[in-house]
C-alpha cells in the first residue's frame, strides 16, 4: 500500500472549494510541504502567502518558491498572526484562506522532532522547535495537570492512571524519549479486545496540541481569516479529529446562522448579519479511493464557507467548544 506521506489530503476537494481565480490572493495557513500552495498556483494565475511556524518547512521550500517566483511568499509565523503579518506586507484583504490542521506527515516521520512513538527520539513536539516542550511538561507537570491535559486534548478515558504512572516512573528515572513515554502509557493502559490504535496515540496527540496551543491558534486563525476575506472570499478547513472539527463547525455555524435572528453560539445582537454562507451543508469526507491509498485521509473532514459583505461578528472563544485552557506556571501562564 502506498501511504503517500507527503500527499495533501483531499487536494481535489480543497481546490474545488477554494476555486482559485486569476489575480486572486490566497493564504495557505499551513504550508507544510507546499502541496496546497502548488495546486492553488497551478489552478490560476494568482498569488499565495504560505504560513508555517516550523522553520524547517520554510527552509525546505526554496525550490517551490523559485518555481513560482513573484507569486509565492512564505512567512515563518503561526497562522494565528496572519492578519498582522499580511498587513505588514500591505495586504489587507484576500480571496481565500485554507487550513490543513494538525501535525504534518513530515514532522511525524522525523524521529528527532519527537512527535510520534513510531520513531524513537527526544520528547519535543514543538512545531517551532522552541521551549518549553513536551519533555518539559512530562518532567514537571503534576499528575492532576497531566491527567487534565490527556483528558481535555486527547479525550483519553484512562488519563488519571496514565498520569500517575508517568509521575511514578519519572521519580525513578527521567522520561526523555518518545519510546520511553509510549512504553509507560502502554503498561498503564494496555490494549483490550480489538482496539485499533496504540494506547499512546491520544497521549501524544494531547501533548502536541497542548505545547503548540493548537486549539487557541485555530480559534485566533479563524477570526483572522474572517477579517481578511473580502466579500465572496472562501474559507476552507480540513480537520482530522473531533476537537478541531467541533471548533470549525461551531465557528462556521455561528457566522452563517446569525442573519436568522441570532445563533446559540454567539451573544444576541439587534443587528445580526451572517458573515459567511455555507458552501456545503455538512462536512465533506475523502473519497474511498483516497482513504484506501492514504490512511491519514480516513478521518479528514472538510468544511467550507463563502464570506458575505457583512462585518465580522464579535469574538466568542468560549462559545466554540474548545476545552478549558490548562495553565502551567513554567509555561509562562499557559502556552507559548
Amino acid at each position: 500500500m502506498n501511504t503517500a506521506p507527503h500527499t495533501p489530503v483531499m487536494l481535489k476537494e480543497v481546490i474545488t472549494a477554494l476555486s482559485p481565480k486569476a489575480g486572486g490572493i490566497y493564504v495557505d495557513a499551513t504550508f507544510g510541504a507546499g502541496g496546497y500552495s502548488r495546486a492553488i498556483l497551478n489552478a490560476a494565475d494568482c498569488t499565495v502567502y504560505g504560513f508555517d511556524r516550523d522553520p524547517t518547512a520554510i527552509e525546505r521550500a526554496k525550490d517551490i518558491v523559485s518555481e513560482f517566483a513573484g507569486r509565492l511568499f512564505l512567512i515563518n509565523r503561526p497562522f494565528a498572526e496572519m492578519r498582522e503579518a499580511l498587513e505588514e506586507r500591505g495586504v489587507e484583504v484576500v480571496d481565500g484562506v485554507v487550513f490543513d490542521l494538525g501535525v504534518s506527515s513530515m514532522q511525524l516521520d522525523e524521529g528527532e522532532r519527537g512527535f510520534s512513538f513510531r520513531h524513537d527520539g527526544p520528547l519535543s513536539m514543538r512545531m517551532d522547535g522552541a521551549k518549553p516542550d513536551a519533555g518539559d511538561v512530562v518532567a514537571r507537570a503534576d499528575a492532576r495537570d497531566l491527567s487534565a491535559i490527556f483528558r481535555s486534548y486527547g479525550e483519553e478515558k484512562r488519563a488519571g492512571a496514565i498520569a500517575r504512572a508517568i509521575v511514578r516512573e519519572r521519580d525513578v528515572a527521567p522520561i526523555e524519549t518518545t519510546a520511553q513515554l509510549a512504553a509507560i502509557v502502554e503498561k498503564a493502559a494496555p490494549v483490550y479486545g480489538h482496539q485499533r490504535i496504540h494506547p499512546a496515540t491520544r497521549v501524544f496527540q494531547a501533548l502536541r496540541i497542548f505545547v503548540n496551543d493548537e486549539l487557541g491558534q485555530l480559534i485566533t486563525g479563524l477570526y483572522a481569516a474572517e477579517r481578511l476575506l473580502r466579500p465572496a472570499g472562501r474559507l476552507v478547513v480540513v480537520a482530522f479529529h473531533s476537537l478541531e472539527d467541533r471548533i470549525v463547525k461551531r465557528f462556521i455555524a455561528a457566522r452563517s446562522d446569525a442573519k436568522r435572528g441570532g445563533s446559540r453560539h454567539l451573544p444576541p445582537t439587534d443587528e445580526a448579519a451572517a458573515s459567511f454562507e455555507l458552501l456545503y451543508k455538512n462536512s465533506v469526507a475523502a473519497s474511498s479511493e483516497e482513504a484506501e491509498m492514504n490512511p491519514r485521509a480516513r478521518s479528514a473532514k472538510l468544511r467550507a464557507a463563502l464570506r458575505t459583505d457583512a462585518p465580522p461578528a464579535p469574538d466568542g472563544d468560549e462559545l466554540l467548544g474548545a476545552p478549558r485552557e490548562i495553565k502551567l506556571s513554567f509555561m509562562h501562564g499557559g502556552h507559548k
